[in-house]
């Protein structure tokens, strides 16, 4: 008796994830990650989260860097780690480094998505995990007068051959390194070289494993969503930001108004965040994009499977009047949605009645969204629809929620005060209160 809730709970869980699922199927996503997250101890479940998204159908290039790698072989070695701006300044000696770690670390990945053990992840999985001589580089050249020498930027992304590669079911494994035309190795920006893939691609998402939680405000509240605007003015405020924020949000900034779907900075210092960010509403970072991820609208036809998933749980707790597909697909005219992330998480209708009246009905939303407003905004959009109709009086019934409607502006009125039509078909055995507002 004790397992019931625990598994009426991971039957609900699973049942959300669905639309993930196949939201996600044969997309192309980029995760990108710097030495220190692979160093970390969540390398190992990184690899099985790596490992569940391909079994999922999902595209995935991989990008990986060596900053911390490389500092500890120069140490190692007696050399010095020299900077200039963003770039290390890389000498014949220090390309050496950056060849060893890079290697290094390009084997211990492909170990880590090979595991097979029983009782993990990672069992009964056959993963293909591919390089290439996929990226060209050039080098970045003199720098107000500093020859950075093997500091090299991406040229050229082999586009075509990275699809092949995934039309085929394998993993793409990228390094923070390139090759010249020439034949010469020159170190690579991990971040640069994950954007210039991911645009190449027009990936549908390119995820950044960070050393935060996500892009944060002054107060270090985390910012769940940005838009291009929002993350360039926050570049150029973010003195508090993290060292890998600092680098990484210009590349998001330009991935994304290149035509990159979404671009997600997550923290790598805690178990599961990668699956978190892409399996559940609320999400654990950062999500980047071209347009705010919230739309208001009419609804369309072709949202009424969307519909029914957000208030069939509501019809069947009584919440909400039983609604039929059918009978959805006759009136979804006089509906409006509000999507987050293309999912409808929230409507409400609005029903004429003549004489200057109408009912503001089917007002839902996802219980995940009810503290960001959701509610009140399609409460307006539904005013101004109506005004527009030449609607003088808004009238809504409810069971449940009146107090809710009276801060709102709604005043408790009688079932006599109804248009006639609604006062024929009111259901006595709901009891449900009338309110109405004069517009």
């Amino acid at each position: 008796m004790g397992e019931q809730p625990s598994s009426a709970a991971f039957v609900t869980w699973f049942r959300s994830v669905a639309p993930y699922v196949n939201l996600f199927r044969g997309k192309t996503f980029l995760i990108a990650f710097g030495g220190k997250a692979i160093a970390g101890q969540l390398a190992r479940t990184l690899a099985y989260d790596v490992n569940l998204l391909a079994a999922l159908g999902v595209r995935l290039v991989l990008v990986h860097g060596a900053r911390p790698q490389i500092e500890n072989l120069l140490r190692q070695r007696g050399l010095a780690s020299v900077y200039h701006g963003n770039y290390r300044v890389t000498d014949a000696q220090a390309i050496g480094c950056v060849i060893d770690a890079v290697g290094r670390i390009y084997v211990e990945i492909e170990a880590l998505l090979s595991q097979g053990l029983a009782d993990t992840p990672m069992a009964n999985s056959t993963i293909r995990v591919v390089g290439g001589n996929f990226i060209t580089a050039r080098p970045v050249g003199v720098v107000d007068g500093v020859d950075l020498q093997y500091s090299g930027q991406v040229r050229k992304i082999d586009a075509e051959g990275i699809r092949a590669q995934l039309g085929l079911g394998n993993i793409v494994l990228l390094s923070c390194t390139g090759s010249s035309p020439t034949g010469e190795i020159f170190n690579l920006a991990m971040e640069e070289v994950a954007e210039a893939v991911a645009t190449s691609l027009l990936a549908d998402k390119l995820i950044f494993l960070t050393d935060s939680p996500g892009a944060t405000d002054i107060d270090g509240a985390l910012l769940d969503e940005l838009t291009v605007e929002a993350a360039e003015r926050l570049i150029s405020l973010g003195d508090w930001l993290s060292a890998d924020l600092r680098r990484y949000l210009p590349c998001a900034v330009r991935s994304s108004r290149a035509g990159v779907g979404r671009v997600h900075l997550i923290g790598y210092d805690e178990d599961g965040t990668l699956l978190r960010e892409l399996f559940t509403h609320e999400g654990v970072g950062t999500v980047i994009t071209r347009e705010s991820l919230e739309q208001l609208r009419d609804a369309r036809a072709d949202d009424i499977g969307g519909l029914v998933a957000l208030i069939e749980p509501l019809e069947e707790d009584g919440t909400l009047v039983r609604r039929s597909r059918e009978m959805l697909e006759r009136e979804i005219t006089r509906f409006s949605i509000v999507e987050h992330d293309g999912v409808i998480v929230g409507c409400a209708a609005l029903y004429p009645y003549g004489e200057g009246q109408a009912e503001l009905a089917c007002l839902a939303v996802h219980p995940h969204y009810r503290r960001w407003g959701y509610g009140a905004l399609l409460m307006k959009r539904i005013e101004a629809r109506a005004r527009a109709s030449g609607v003088a009086r808004l009238f809504v019934l409810t069971t449940v929620t009146a107090h809710w409607f009276k801060e709102r502006g709604f005043a408790v009125r009688q079932i006599d005060d109804l248009p006639a039509e609604k006062r024929l078909v009111y259901n006595l055995q709901r009891r449900s209160s009338v309110l109405m507002k004069e517009l």
